[in-house]
């Protein structure tokens, strides 16, 4: 896993960066993490430097041949609070990363609006918005996110 901004400091927090947590991961990434010796969650600079991570997942989708929102990836904001992480979320999703909110945007006053935001963009872009305060529904949300676009590509879910 990759995180950047504030969510690195929750994830260090709980222990997340040491390589002794490779121990809390699924079979697969444990066996990466132990294998390299790192932790299983990577931190990649600020919140700004998202970028960096939708680069990454381009240059993986064009290894694979596919387009990036076919890729299994998230990307989550469970805690944002300003107009600078919204923004963020709209270049996750506008470059076809499911994105999931755990507080939702000012911009839901309207059903137009919350509509295209919520279903209305993936026609378009492959992606959209969820908006989940609990942890664990939001974590459901992009497991489920995951395990579809991972059996789109002929991978094994779990």
């Amino acid at each position: 896993m990759l995180d950047t901004g504030c969510a690195a400091v929750a994830h260090a927090k709980a222990g997340f960066k040491s390589p002794e947590a490779a121990n809390l991961a699924g079979p697969g990434l444990k066996a990466v993490c132990q294998a390299l010796g790192i932790p299983p969650v990577l931190h990649m600079g600020s919140c700004v430097d998202n970028t960096r991570i939708i680069n990454l997942a381009a240059i993986l989708a064009g290894a694979l041949g596919v387009d990036l929102d076919m890729l299994p990836v998230a990307a989550a904001a469970p805690e944002w609070y300003s107009e600078k992480a919204a923004t963020i979320a709209c270049y996750a999703v506008a470059s076809g990363v499911f994105t999931v909110l755990g507080v939702a945007p000012p911009v839901l006053g309207s059903k137009a609006v919350t509509d295209l935001l919520l279903s209305g963009l993936a026609p378009h872009l492959g992606a959209n918005f969820a908006v989940e305060p609990d942890p664990h529904k939001a974590a459901d949300l992009i497991i489920g996110h995951i395990e579809d676009k991972r059996r789109a590509l002929g991978l094994e879910a779990r």
